[in-house]
């Protein structure tokens, strides 16, 4: 081999060995045209990382390589719930990865969470020296197909709200912003309608039962459409916030979202409880295991356990 040739050869061997290699998982429908498969690519390999692409719309999403060193889940918290469920379903012998982000979605709670909120190009140039977080998962015991949440798991307004938002026409929603915008509005004309209901509970081994508007286990700070009910919440902290709203703090809730229908954004206190295992049963039949809904029959009990640091994600510095 020439000499020239060698030295081109050995450079770029050299190059191959720092350099990291990622596995983007893609969610083509978030986002709009400077979030496609293509720019993200080019982004990331402008980067100096080595990338390959895996579109959640196929099938073959989930094979991703040993040699990968970090998944990127681009898109919104559904795609993270996505990702997630498929590396907590698998072996202990089997390799996992950390996870780097980049939020695509309507309301990146995940994302805001654990404060990325940069441009997409600081993004990805923060994980040439990323910090990692380890984020806790809450384990459900009692529900027939879901067994974990992220974000939280509720009783009440949330579920009955998510479920109205499920009902109505997207096709008239131009965009993140007018989504979140019909979801509040959905939830402050709820506020005055909604019976609260007699929700059992139980926070390690303490009784917390009463009559609520909403009962939410929360492991980030927000959830549904951006609402900020755990200002102090850590996802990696080895607990859950439990949020309860009686009947008493209604008129405080429906200032809460109305002020963020104006665009003012400062988190209400409501009553807060801490607690890693949480034994509950609510008076009505529907729950939201993060953005899934499912039906119970009445007074049917479920055990939540907190699961400390079984995801790792990117984080800046």
């Amino acid at each position: 081999m020439p000499f020239q040739k060698m030295v081109q050869f050995y450079t770029s061997l050299r190059i191959r060995t720092f350099m990291k290699i990622v596995n983007l998982l893609h969610n083509p429908d978030a986002g709009n045209e400077d979030h496609s498969e293509e720019k993200l690519v080019s982004l990331l390999e402008a980067n100096g990382f080595e990338c390959r692409y895996s579109s959640m719309n196929k099938k073959n999403w989930k094979k991703i390589e040993e040699e990968v060193d970090f998944i990127v889940a681009a898109g919104g918290d559904g795609t993270i719930r996505k990702i997630t469920k498929e590396l907590l379903a698998r072996k202990l012998s089997e390799k996992t990865w950390p996870i780097g982000l980049l939020p695509l979605g309507t309301a990146n709670n995940i994302a805001q969470t654990l404060e990325i909120n940069e441009s997409t190009e600081d993004i990805i140039q923060s994980w040439h020296h990323p910090r990692t977080k380890n984020f806790d998962v809450g384990r459900i015991r009692g529900l027939p197909d879901t067994t974990f949440f992220l974000e939280s798991f509720g009783y009440g307004l949330f579920p009955f709200v998510i479920r109205k938002m499920k009902k109505i026409d997207k096709s008239a929603i131009e965009s993140s912003d007018m989504e979140i915008k019909t979801a509040l509005e959905i939830l402050h004309e709820s506020i005055f309608t909604y019976e609260p209901k007699y929700c059992e509970l139980n926070v390690d081994g303490t009784d917390h039962s009463g009559k609520f508007l909403l009962a939410e286990i929360m492991n980030t700070r927000l959830i549904g459409p951006n609402l900020f009910l755990s200002p102090h919440g850590d996802p990696g902290d080895g607990q859950f916030e439990v949020i309860l709203i009686p009947q008493k703090d209604k008129e405080k809730l429906a200032s809460y979202v109305s002020d963020k229908m104006k665009g003012i954004d400062e988190p209400y206190h409501f009553e807060q409880l801490k607690g890693k295992n949480i034994k509950v049963m609510w008076e009505g039949t529907h729950v939201h295991a993060d953005d899934e809904i499912i039906k119970l029959e009445k007074n049917e009990k479920i055990e939540i356990e907190l699961r400390e640091g079984l995801l790792k994600f990117l984080v800046p510095n």
